[in-house]
């Protein structure tokens, strides 16, 4: 943050310094020492512009260029972007020019993206006018690292944050692209968009993170207007959820946002929201089965809500009616009693809606104009938009405050609601608030309503003139808060000292009642105001009261003094945060008077109790201090003489000073003078000298608790004096000390602090003040020095205890005047990285300065004589730590304040009017953090020798005997390491050193020790993988000889472990390291006019052309010598796991730092080659895995290139291009199907036929550039001999030629690994298709035999292992000539028949990989072979119905590759499989079902695509319907009673049907998943019969057919629907209603009710079907069953709930009419007679009237609306009604009583008396236990 509010009086015209600031960070104007920061930051941007430019033209990446970069980084960080518009410019140019360097390492390019990405941040600041960056090199830059083909095979090593950083940065430059670039762009990605193809995925991909949405309304033809309508067509027509329309949903929601009111969205809404309806994955109806795709494919919310809000708004209101729509109809899903995987979803969409229209109004309303397009007035929000915006989503709001996952999102809601409309959403919480205020047995409602009204808090007391009343009530409500400040509940207590202390912040509190006598000018609200502020002084006295109460209990629960425990827990030290921060802003905001009392107040409380200083004393000490920070002369006045003269009067007799133990009203005297001294230094000059004596008296006191505390005063005291920081935080500045006449207050409630006139008081030490910490430093830290150093050098003897306290007093001292001392001087360390560019480090002002030296010579003295004195070591590296790191401020403490700071900032900020509009102390807060971020900024120190010291100290103790000493170096050594350049190189030799195994003296201790210092922590350096060959080359080798020390043990498991850790971080971290640094031209280009540009710059003479060239001469030298590090670190490697005697662990850890140096721009050298191609037969499966994976890749890495050419598609199937896009089978695409009649059989035609190996060219439209192999005599060599080839492949040729290492390989090839988990493994096929690939079929008489064996012998393990070899084979045989393809074949076709008919349960999984992976990227007229074998018979029926199954399994893997392109196959196979529909075999049924999906996946009715030539669904459909037409006709329920088994002879026509009918079920339940489109049609037809079918409870024990029927329904009834198909199905459903079944007519109303939820918006979108809905489920209620007319009640309130249908008078008039309806008069019947079953029409009429009303009252479970009342009493009425009637009334009755019951007190409202007497009455009256 921290750009400028507009400044007073416009733009700063450009001063004398010559250049505009683009934006600087507006906070640094007020710091105390500003006017230094000019000249500062303009030396700095002179020297970063001077030096970036030379490191670059000299060609020096490394370090010269990383190091500018870096401080560049910096610079923005402390000054914003400062520098001229020229200078941002450049400065983007030349770093994308370094980011897109092609051959770059992967870490510089994060390094160059984060600076580039931060440059471009704020787009407002560069127009397109200013700045056009090309597209192309960004999508190189994606492709080959994001779609990288080499990174499976271990080839490149990638980090996982790469995938974000690329997109961000195409995020950023994205506005910058040219006009043309979306042309360009569409014609490169159009082709790969084939839907059955995973390139579909990556064109998406490609489309939303490159297309530029935000070109300018002039340019939109050029931009958005050549895509659209084409993608939002893809779009709404697709229906099943691929992964890709997801991200089609973020790129609309992009596309909405830039271009709000230049697109007509109104088409398309009922569609986008039904889709986002869909996307939340409510659960509907009672048994409800998911497609699981449609969890894991949802749209992101946050986008969703982007989308909406760019549409709201504009002359229609369309949107705002449907988002309405939905949160009408998914409020109830908000109520707290529900719970389950998509309530995250829905607290995400509130949470985030609210924002985002905020978001919107700030844009359109207050942001600064820019360049980018803004809103034209007519789309604009208006006041009415935002109205009834708030009044749609306030409800859902209201009812998540509760909810189970807590109110953070509610809360949120809140803050931004409250912004825009703060009368309509501060009455309702304020309602909810005050109740539970009252309660105490509801915690959960207290602490969720009061963190909602925190949320709101601002817009509360600032009023303004939406809700002028809102500030009456904060007085009322912080007076109810107070009984929360509750020892006994912890987090009521913490939500109260929040929200207490929000609106303390917020509001002065002054008494402000007498001005009502002085004005008479006053509103009625300020008068009311006047009169309520006189309260103030009683609520902070009462408050006190409170937390004295709770500090008493503290201290009543625990006497702390015997149990030793140092530490307050974890909650009392919240406790203790929360309570003196609150404490402290009540004083801050106090009038002078009130202040008074409450000092007194709490004076009198501390000085009249003893504390104990652990817990309790720490409380009071903190209420202490925070009253002293207020208003230090009068506090100190009162509390420094008490203490003193208590503590002097203590310590008068000697023998105290001796004594282990004090007596307590010491100590606690001693913690509260401590504590009150850090307070603005000034003011405690007048007290040195008191306070001078007691640190005498008391530093060397014995006991260790005493000394602590005096201790902890002279560290309070050297801060005081010497930091710089603000004195005060009040709201207003100057305070409130003014008359009321001068003052009004209540004028400044939940006002912002204007960063022009802060008026910040800061303390600045004064000459006083530092010479009086000097006199500190040398009266108690000189001596303590001189004795540390006289014990060093022998000359004194002390004892631990005295060590100790020295240690301690110099510990204070130093971190007590940390920002005094200068840093450490000394002799940098040269010579550890060479460079032609300066490196030098910058110096900021902060401050002043002192020298302390640190005698180290104490470290070896302990560590010599008494190691167990963990105490004092533990100080010293405290002291070593600081001395390296800490300039006044700690990072840690510095990160958590910035977090809080934020988490603060956000609590209150207001995102609606922007523009910094922070309360003022939040404001100075950010001035003091930026403060102590100058003061930190100390990273890439330079490294001096005095660091290099301590640094060895610091490793001499993180190797010593004991593990917490060890443990605590550790950390202080990482961040160390992490903070001076280049010091890593220093240091590693001296870890290794104890590692090495020729060492004798080294203990575990500290070759434990050094593998921690070589591991780092989780987030600082690794030494053992830094990114860089000079280290690695050290560290590698040594890990692995490190096996042979004699400190090694594997018997230790801490060892191992370790050992573990180290490898696998090395294999988490590594990333491939470059071995060549060139830098392009065009790089230089711009780095020069950099180097030249003026404002600011120093004068340095540009280089010369002897510079430059040595510069290019050291590059090549430093290319060389990173191969030359490469070269020699495999060896080394390779001598590591060679040697004799290295344990098992540290040979396999090598191999794997081995595998990791694999690269795609180097072939392997060759011993590293022999060496993994024999490892393929090592006896330890996880080194045959390695080297598996290694000579894949080596493999690839000798891989010969194969010669291409560019044909032109149209000429070789000689018809013209198509001139619109038309995607699907054209006449000019018709030549790449298969076709049985012209399939290349001989050489001629195989060597003239032209082969498109990738499955989607030429589907959607044809690539510009088409290119396909050239013909055979043009490619490399094939059947080389030995000498042909070079040494690397000589070595693999020979291993693989030698029948003894084959016959090894296959058997362990064929070994299990882990039973019943092995898969086809891809690494395997790899290496086989690579050597295929590479020697094509020099070995494969070697292999024959082991094939033929394999093949025969059914285990699973030798089967997969055939498999994983012919798969390579076929695949590996790509660009082998015919004869040899033709002889493979020969070979091939007997094996896979072999192979098929002996396929188990284990291995047809396996079978279906070997040939999906067969036919993957290959043309189909290649694998004619192939096709045709699997084609022969599928369903031969010899092996049963189980080898049936398999072989379809396979024959589908293998078709479903090759996707549009055989429809000839698919027709056969179609023609094949229909006779066969009626198998009787489950599991072929299954495998039948599946393979359909396939058959008909091409038949698709996506826009703009052709009819398929593949089979089509409708005829298939018509002709099934004609078969099962026996079942259609029969009225009666279908049994399933056909036995699994094949009868003899012909069965009828209706067990045939029934057959049939299990299949067809099969298909539709598997392609519900997968289709891309559902031929709803066609499958309409069989809804009728599968009514008619399904069962109607939930019971397991059904047959098949009704389970599956059952399923199908509820997976179609989930289908997204065309609008034009919706009164087909309506149609359908009012047929089945009519049916004799009652089980159809319950079936239907079951299928309704998820259907149109599913379906929501494009049902409200079609009157009429509204219209048949309505009439259907009405009529339905008067059904003769008594089921059906219960589900159709159930189904009616379903659908009143989501607000689909109203209730309106004409409904309820029906109703009442209903139960009006007169029964029949009870005849006396014979007993024995059955004349009672069927019930009597008018009963039936009776009971449907009261099953409407039950419904309406059902339909509002958690309000009652106007109407319920006297529907209620209307029901109660029915009570003695017979059954069933009376049965329902009860049931509604007590269901109405189960939903409101939470609620009561606020239902009972909407009765009258007499109905609750009644209701009371029906509730609890016997009947309702009757």
């Amino acid at each position: 943050g921290g750009g400028e509010p507009p400044e007073p009086g416009g733009r700063p015209e450009p001063g004398p310094r010559g250049f505009v600031p683009q934006k600087e960070i507006v906070y640094n104007k007020l710091l105390p020492y500003a006017e230094r920061l000019d000249a500062e930051s303009d030396l700095q941007l002179a020297q970063i512009k001077c030096n970036l430019g030379r490191a670059v033209q000299l060609q020096e990446l490394w370090p010269g260029g990383l190091f500018w970069t870096r401080k560049l980084s910096t610079y923005i960080r402390l000054y914003g972007r400062k520098f001229s518009k020229e200078d941002h410019v450049l400065f983007i140019k030349l770093l994308y020019e370094l980011v897109s360097i092609p051959k770059l390492e992967i870490s510089m390019m994060q390094g160059f993206a984060r600076l580039l990405i931060n440059l471009l941040k704020k787009k407002e600041l560069l127009s397109r006018d200013d700045l056009e960056l090309p597209w192309r090199p960004l999508y190189d830059m994606v492709e080959r690292i994001l779609y990288s083909k080499t990174e499976h095979l271990g080839l490149n090593w990638f980090p996982n944050s790469v995938e974000n950083i690329l997109k961000t940065l195409v995020k950023s430059c994205r506005p910058y692209f040219p006009a043309d670039a979306t042309a360009e762009m569409l014609e490169e990605w159009r082709p790969l968009m084939c839907p059955f193809d995973v390139t579909m995925q990556k064109a998406i991909t490609y489309f939303e993170i490159f297309l530029p949405t935000s070109l300018p309304p002039e340019l939109h033809h050029k931009g958005f207007k050549l895509w659209f309508d084409e993608l939002i067509g893809l779009w709404v027509s697709v229906q099943n959820l691929p992964q890709w329309e997801g991200q089609l949903v973020n790129l609309f929601a992009r596309l909405a946002t830039d271009n709000i009111g230049y697109i007509d969205w109104d088409p398309y809404v009922p569609k986008i929201f039904t889709r986002i309806l869909r996307s939340l994955n409510l659960p509907v109806g009672s048994s409800q089965v998911l497609v699981p795709r449609f969890l894991t494919n949802a749209y992101d919310i946050g986008h969703a809500v982007i989308w909406i809000t760019a549409m709201m708004g504009g002359p229609s209101k369309l949107v705002q009616k449907h988002l309405a729509g939905l949160f009408n109809s998914i409020s109830s899903f908000y109520h707290p009693s529900n719970n389950g995987r998509w309530l995250n979803k829905l607290m995400k969409l509130l949470q985030r809606l609210p924002n985002s229209v905020v978001r919107r109004l700030h844009r359109e309303r207050y942001k600064k104009p820019s360049w980018l397009t803004p809103v034209p007035d007519s789309h604009k929000l208006t006041d009415q938009d935002v109205t009834d915006f708030v009044q749609c989503i306030i409800q859902p709001v209201l009812l998540a405050m509760f909810s189970k996952t807590g109110s953070l999102e509610a809360a949120q809601a809140l803050q931004n609601l409250a912004l825009m409309r703060p009368e309509l959403v501060i009455p309702p919480v304020l309602e909810r608030t005050y109740p539970a205020l009252e309660t105490l047995t509801e915690p959960h409602q207290l602490t969720a309503t009061l963190s909602c009204v925190i949320g709101v808090a601002r817009s509360l007391v600032s009023g303004g003139r939406w809700f002028p009343e809102g500030p009456t009530h904060m007085l009322p409500l912080l007076m109810r808060a107070l009984p929360g400040v509750d020892p006994n509940d912890f987090s009521k207590c913490m939500i109260t000292f929040q929200f207490i202390a929000t609106f303390s912040t917020l509001v002065p509190l002054v008494d402000c009642s007498s001005v009502l006598q002085e004005r008479n000018d006053l509103t009625e609200v300020e008068r009311e105001l006047c009169s309520a502020t006189a309260e103030f002084e009683d609520f902070v006295l009462q408050f006190m009261d409170r937390c004295f109460g709770l500090i008493e209990s503290s201290t009543l629960e625990q006497t702390r003094e015997e149990t030793e425990t140092e530490k307050m827990t974890h909650l009392e030290s919240l406790v203790e945060l929360g309570l003196s921060s609150t404490f402290s802003t009540i004083l801050t905001q106090c009038s002078k008077e009130i202040f008074m009392v409450a000092l007194q107040k709490v004076f009198n409380f501390s000085t009249s109790h003893i504390f104990e200083t652990r817990v309790a004393g720490r409380m009071v000490a903190d209420m202490c201090r925070a009253a002293v920070k207020c208003c230090p002369e009068e506090s100190l006045k009162l509390f420094v003489p008490h203490c003193c003269s208590v503590i002097t009067q203590l310590t008068m007799n000697d023998d105290v000073l001796n004594d282990e133990e004090l007596d307590k009203e010491l100590l606690w005297n001693l913690q509260l003078l401590s504590e009150i001294t850090r307070v603005d230094g000034r003011k405690l000059l007048l007290y040195r000298e008191q306070l001078v004596k007691i640190l005498q008296r008391t530093l060397h006191l014995t006991c260790k608790q005493g000394y602590t505390l005096s201790c902890n005063l002279l560290h309070h005291l050297l801060r005081s004096t010497t930091l710089i920081y603000p004195t005060e935080y009040c709201s207003v500045p100057g305070g409130f000390d003014k008359p009321p006449s001068e003052y009004f207050p209540i004028k400044d409630w939940g006002k912002p602090g204007d960063l022009w006139n802060l008026g910040i008081q800061w303390h600045v030490p004064s000459s006083e003040e530092v010479s009086f910490a000097f006199y500190l430093l040398d009266s108690f830290l000189q001596p303590e020095l001189s004795k540390l150093q006289h014990c060093g050098d022998g000359k004194l003897e002390m004892s631990r205890d005295d060590i100790l306290q020295s240690l301690t007093i110099v510990h204070n001292c130093l971190i007590g005047s940390g920002n005094l001392l200068p840093p450490l001087k000394g002799e940098p360390v040269t010579n550890l990285v060479p460079s032609m560019v300066s490196l030098e480090e910058t110096k900021l002002y902060t401050g002043l300065e002192y020298g302390i030296p640190f005698p180290s010579s104490i470290i070896d003295h302990i560590l010599d004589n008494s190691e167990d004195d963990t105490k004092s070591l533990f100080l010293i590296i405290k002291i070593i730590g600081d001395l390296l790191q800490f300039q006044g401020s700690h990072k840690h403490e510095f990160d958590s304040r910035w977090k809080s700071f934020n988490l603060v900032k956000k609590s209150m900020e207001n995102r609606l009017h922007g523009k910094k509009q922070h309360i003022r102390a939040l404001l100075i807060d950010r001035v003091m953090l930026q403060h102590e971020l100058r003061t930190l900024t100390v990273e890439g120190c330079e490294y001096k020798k005095i660091h290099q010291d301590m640094i060895r100290d610091l490793l001499r103790l993180s190797t010593s005997s004991y593990s917490q000493v060890r443990n605590k170096a550790q950390q202080t050594f990482f961040a160390a390491l992490g903070a001076y350049n280049f010091c890593c190189r220093d240091i590693i030799p001296l870890v290794l050193e104890f590692l090495r195994p020729d060492r004798q003296d080294v203990t575990q201790q500290q070759f434990k020790g050094a593998l921690y210092c070589l591991l780092g922590n989780h987030s600082g350096v690794c030494l053992a993988n830094l990114h860089d060959w000079d280290c690695i080359v050290q560290t590698w080798p040594a890990i692995v000889s490190s096996g042979l020390s004699q400190a090694m043990s594997l018997e230790k498991p801490s060892i191992v472990r370790l050992f573990d850790d180290l490898a696998e971080k090395i294999h988490r971290q590594y990333e491939t390291i470059g071995l060549d640094f060139t830098i392009p031209k065009s790089c230089v280009a711009i780095a020069e006019l950099l180097q030249q540009s003026k404002n600011p710059s120093i004068n340095q003479i540009l280089l010369s052309p002897e510079k430059i060239k040595e510069g290019i001469k050291r590059q090549q030298e430093k290319n060389a010598d990173a191969a030359r590090n490469y070269e020699n670190l495999v060896d080394t490697l390779l001598d590591g796991v060679e040697q004799r005697n290295l344990p098992w662990k540290f040979e396999h850890i090598g191999i794997g730092l081995l595998s990791l140096l694999l690269r795609d721009d180097r072939v392997l050298p060759l011993r590293a080659i022999r060496f993994f191609v024999e490892n393929l037969n090592h006896d330890a499966i996880v080194v045959r895995k390695m080297a598996i994976s290694a000579v894949a890749g080596i493999l690839k890495q000798l891989k010969r290139t194969h010669k291409k050419l560019t044909i032109n598609p149209c000429e070789i199937s000689g018809y013209p291009k198509p001139t619109q896009i038309i995607a699907g089978d054209r006449p000019d695409n018709h030549w790449l199907h298969y076709d049985s009649k012209t399939i290349p059989r001989t050489k001629k035609e195989w060597e003239s036929s032209c082969f498109v190996e990738k499955t989607h060219w030429g589907y959607y439209t044809w690539p510009k550039n088409m290119v396909v192999y050239a013909g055979v005599e043009e490619q490399p060599k094939l059947g080389r001999s030995r000498e042909d080839m070079t040494e690397a492949e000589q070595i693999i040729f020979d291993h693989f030629s030698d029948p003894k290492f084959v016959e090894q390989l296959i058997t362990f090839l064929s070994l299990e690994d882990r039973k019943g988990k092995d898969k086809f493994n891809p690494r395997r096929f790899c290496l086989f298709k690579g050597i295929f690939r590479n020697f094509d079929d020099a070995f494969l008489p070697v292999l024959k035999p082991h094939l033929e064996r394999l093949v025969a012998d059914s285990h699973e393990s030798t089967q997969r292992c055939v498999a994983e070899i012919i798969a390579g084979l076929i695949r590996g045989s790509k660009h082998w000539t015919f004869e040899k393809v033709e002889k493979l074949w020969e070979l091939l076709c007997p094996l896979l028949r072999t192979a098929l008919s002996n396929i188990t349960v284990e291995t047809y999984n396996d079978w279906g990989a070997c040939i999906a992976t067969s036919c993957e990227s290959r043309d189909p007229r290649k694998l004619h072979w192939l096709f045709e074998l699997l084609l022969e018979s599928p369903l031969s029926g010899e092996g049963g119905s189980f080898v049936d199954a398999c072989r379809l399994y396979v024959l589908q893997g293998g078709l479903a590759q090759q996707e549009w392109r055989v429809p000839e196959l698919l027709h056969r196979l179609l023609k094949y499989l229909e006779p066969k529909l009626t198998q009787v075999y489950k599991n072929v049924r299954e495998r039948i079902g599946s393979v359909l999906t396939y058959i008909f996946m091409i038949d698709v009715s996506l826009p703009n695509t052709a009819p398929t030539m593949s089979p089509h669904v409708p005829e298939f459909t018509a002709r099934i319907l004609e078969k099962l037409k026996p079942l259609m006709d029969v009225d009666e329920e279908i049994q399933n009673h056909v036995m699994e088994e094949n009868g003899i002879g012909e069965e009828d026509e209706r067990t045939q049907g029934i057959k049939l009918l299990k299949t067809i079920l099969k298909w539709l339940m598997a392609s519900a998943g997968r289709s891309f489109s559902t031929a709803v049609t066609e499958q309409l037809q069989l809804l009728p019969l599968f009514f008619k079918i399904a069962p109607v409870e939930n019971d397991n024990s059904y047959d098949e057919l009704k389970r599956d029927a059952k399923l199908c329904l509820s997976l179609m009834s989930q289908g997204l629907l065309y609008p034009h198909q919706v009164p087909l199905v309506l149609q359908v459903l009012k047929q089945t209603a009519r049916s004799s079944s009652w089980h159809a007519r319950y079936t239907v109303l079951t299928y309704l009710q998820t259907m149109v939820f599913y379906n929501l918006f494009i049902f409200l979108n079609n009157e009429d079907a509204v219209k048949d809905i309505r009439w259907l489920v009405i009529s339905l209620l008067e059904d003769e069953q008594l089921e059906v007319r219960e589900m159709a009640a159930t189904t009616l309130s379903g659908l009143l709930q989501c607000n689909f249908l109203t209730m309106d008078s004409p409904m309820q008039i029906h109703f009442e009419q209903l139960c009006k309806t007169k029964l029949p008069k009870k005849r006396k019947r014979d007993p024995g007679s059955v004349g009672d079953t069927i019930p009597s029409a008018e009963l039936v009429k009776r009971h449907a009237g009261v099953l409407g009303l039950g419904a309406c009252v059902l339909s509002s479970p958690y309000d009652v609306p106007t109407w319920m009342p006297q529907l209620l009493m209307n029901l109660s009425a029915h009570l003695n009604d017979p059954q069933p009637i009376e049965m329902t009334v009860k049931k509604t009755l007590s269901n109405f009583r189960r939903t409101h019951h939470d609620n009561w007190q606020e239902h009972k409202q909407q009765f009258t008396d007499d109905q609750l007497l009644v209701l009371t009455d029906l509730l609890v009256s016997p009947c309702y236990y009757a």
